[in-house]
C-alpha cells in the first residue's frame, strides 16, 4: 500500500541499526486486510498491539479516520504520537485499555500477536466478546516468534481460523466467528508467602522468576520509611508488595511501562493487602517522580524492546534511579551475571558492592553519591 512507512521511528524508544520500527509482519497484516478493510468505517476498525504505529497510521490513513489502538507499552503510546505528527495526522489514533471499549462493535481487528499464549488468550477472548458477530481478526508476526498454540488459543475463541501463506519470514492467522468470549481476568498463584497475581503478557506470569526472587531473599532487613520506596520495572509488583508488606510503614512507588504489568502490580497489592500504600504508576522509567526524593530502588531490568535484545535499557533505568534517589540512597539490582552491569552502575549511580551471586544471577547495592 502506498504509506510511507520509511518515516517511522521508534523514538522516545531506544532506537539502532536493528532495531525497526515497522517489520514485514505489520506490512503483511495490512495487506492482507485490504479487502476486508474496504467500505468499513473508521470507527469499526481497531489494533492492538502496535509497536510504533504502522498498523494504525495506515489503516487510518486508509479508512479516512481515526482508528482506536491499544498499546500495551507507554513508549510505544507516544512513538505512535510522535508518528502521526510527523505524518501531520494528529487524532488518527484513539487510544484505548484492554477492556470492552477497545474492541466493542469492531468489524475488522488488526493484531500483532504476542509471544505470550496467556497474553493471546486474553485478548481473543476480548474480540469474542465485544466485536462485531462478523468481525475478522488479521493476527500477524513474525515466523521465529508464532507458534502452533497461537492457533490452538484462536480456535478456543473463533470457529474458523485461516493461515496465509508466509511472506518474507511473516505469517498471518485469520479468525472469524467469534464464540461466547471474556473480558481479561489475572491469574493467581502463592509463592513464597505473597499472592501474584498477573495479566496475559506479564514477565514470569504469576510466579517468581528466579532473579527475583534471588533479589527478594536479599533485600536489606531495614528500608528508609521517611521516603517512597521504589520498585521500578515492576511487572506483577511481587517486590513493591514484599516491601510493603515487609515494612508496615513504608509506602512504595511502583512502576512500568507495561499496561498489564501496572494491572497486574495493582492486582498483587490488592491481593496482599498493601493496595494502600503502594501506588502503581506507569509512566518511562521514573518520570513522574522529583529528583532525590527516594530512598531505596529495587530493580530486575528488563533487556527486550519489544522483541529486539537489547542492552541500551539496563542503563537508562540506572540513570533514571540515580536522579530519584536522595544522597546515600541505595539502588538494589539483579542482573544476568554475563550482562557485567557492575562498571554502569559505579559510573552512573554510584559505589557498589556485590550482595549475593548464585549461578545465573548478581545481586549488587549502588549507593547514591
Amino acid at each position: 500500500m502506498d504509506f510511507p512507512f520509511e518515516t517511522l521511528r521508534r523514538r522516545p524508544d531506544v532506537e539502532g541499526p536493528d532495531l525497526v520500527a515497522v517489520d514485514a509482519a505489520d506490512r503483511l497484516i495490512l495487506d492482507v486486510s485490504t479487502g476486508a478493510r474496504d467500505g468499513v468505517a473508521a470507527r469499526r476498525i481497531a489494533v492492538i498491539g502496535d509497536t510504533y504505529g504502522a498498523l494504525t497510521l495506515a489503516a487510518s490513513a486508509s479508512a479516512s479516520g481515526p482508528v482506536r489502538v491499544h498499546q500495551d507499552s507507554i513508549v510505544g503510546e507516544r512513538a505512535l504520537a510522535a508518528n502521526a505528527a510527523d505524518l501531520g495526522m494528529p487524532g488518527a489514533a484513539l487510544p484505548r485499555p484492554l477492556d470492552a471499549t477497545a474492541v466493542e462493535g469492531a468489524r475488522v481487528v488488526l493484531l500483532r500477536l504476542p509471544r505470550s499464549l496467556d497474553a493471546l488468550d486474553d485478548i481473543a477472548g476480548l474480540i469474542a466478546r465485544h466485536a462485531d458477530r462478523d468481525v475478522r481478526v488479521f493476527a500477524g508476526g513474525r515466523i521465529k516468534h508464532m507458534s502452533l498454540g497461537m492457533n490452538d488459543v484462536l480456535r478456543r475463541h473463533f470457529a474458523r481460523v485461516d493461515v496465509t501463506h508466509a511472506r518474507q519470514k511473516s505469517r498471518v492467522l485469520i479468525a472469524t466467528g467469534p464464540g461466547e468470549g471474556a473480558d481479561p481476568q489475572p491469574r493467581r498463584a502463592t509463592e513464597d508467602g505473597l499472592v501474584v497475581c498477573a495479566y496475559g503478557g506479564v514477565f514470569a506470569g504469576a510466579g517468581i522468576d528466579i532473579g527475583t526472587r534471588l533479589l527478594l531473599a536479599h533485600l536489606p532487613p531495614t528500608v528508609p520509611a521517611d521516603v517512597p520506596a521504589v520498585d521500578l520495572a515492576c511487572g506483577t509488583g511481587v517486590i513493591a508488595a514484599a516491601l510493603a508488606s515487609r515494612h508496615p510503614l513504608l509506602r512504595v512507588h511502583a512502576a512500568d511501562v507495561s499496561a498489564a504489568a501496572v494491572a497486574s502490580a495493582r492486582a498483587t497489592a490488592e491481593a496482599n493487602g498493601v493496595a494502600e500504600r503502594v501506588r502503581v504508576v506507569r509512566e518511562d522509567g521514573l518520570e513522574s517522580m522529583a529528583e532525590a526524593s527516594a530512598g531505596f530502588v529495587a530493580l530486575n531490568p528488563p533487556f527486550h524492546s519489544g522483541a529486539a535484545v537489547t542492552g541500551d535499557l539496563a542503563p537508562r533505568l540506572f540513570a533514571d534511579a540515580a536522579r530519584v534517589l536522595r544522597p546515600g540512597g541505595e539502588l538494589w539490582t539483579v542482573w544476568n551475571s554475563p550482562l557485567r552491569y557492575r562498571t554502569a552502575l559505579e559510573q552512573l549511580v554510584g559505589p557498589t558492592r556485590q550482595i549475593a551471586r548464585n549461578a545465573k544471577f548478581t545481586v549488587t547495592a549502588s549507593t547514591r553519591r
